[in-house]
């Protein structure tokens, strides 16, 4: 059982050109948002981690006990280091996905050459296998580093009050998308 008071921190980016932007939220378990940042991080590069850890450090947020990212593959296969930001963050880290997917090796090899490509797979196959778990009747996956799965899988659900989207990565996904568009000048779509 997760307490109402546990805070995570939510993670979702939106790109639409060679800058993404990332946007972390708190939420409390209790549905409550409480804090807000902002990253960027470049499309197609492998500077991802980087961003979300300088993010973790200027929320400065010792009261976040959960790190929870849409997927690991941000921003055109930018690959997230999930390890390293839990040793960074001190804090266990759950990557959440909405799709079943065969991985992303096939397509990594198809858009990258040479040192890029090579970087890029080494980087995915060092992450935690993927875990289906099902929330509210909807099936999601799950890869997490400093929990089992079986917390992994309480702490999704527990902030996950109705569909398939965790709470901290569906507001983050919607905060990033605004954040982008009132950057670029355009009306959020």
């Amino acid at each position: 059982m997760v307490k109402s008071g546990v805070r995570a921190l939510g993670i979702a980016e939106s790109f639409r050109d060679d800058r993404s932007t990332l946007a972390g939220v708190v939420v409390r378990a209790s549905r409550v948002v409480d804090g807000f940042g902002f990253a960027r991080c470049t499309v197609g590069g492998m500077d991802a981690t980087s961003a979300i850890t300088g993010l973790y450090d200027d929320l400065d947020r010792e009261d976040v006990q959960y790190v929870l990212l849409a997927g690991v593959a941000l921003a055109w296969y930018n690959i997230v280091d999930l390890a390293a930001i839990a040793e960074h963050a001190d804090r266990p880290v759950i990557a959440v996905t909405f799709e079943s997917s065969e991985g992303l090796d096939s397509a990594i090899e198809r858009e990258f050459e040479g040192t890029e490509r090579e970087r890029r797979l080494v980087a995915y196959r060092a992450l935690p296998e993927r875990v289906p778990l099902t929330v509210n009747e909807e099936q999601v996956f799950v890869r997490a580093v400093g929990v089992d799965d079986e917390e992994a899988a309480r702490v999704v659900a527990a902030f996950t009050p109705e569909g398939g989207r965790p709470e901290p990565v569906r507001v983050a996904r919607q905060a990033a998308r605004a954040a982008d568009a009132y950057a670029r000048g355009i009306p959020d779509a």
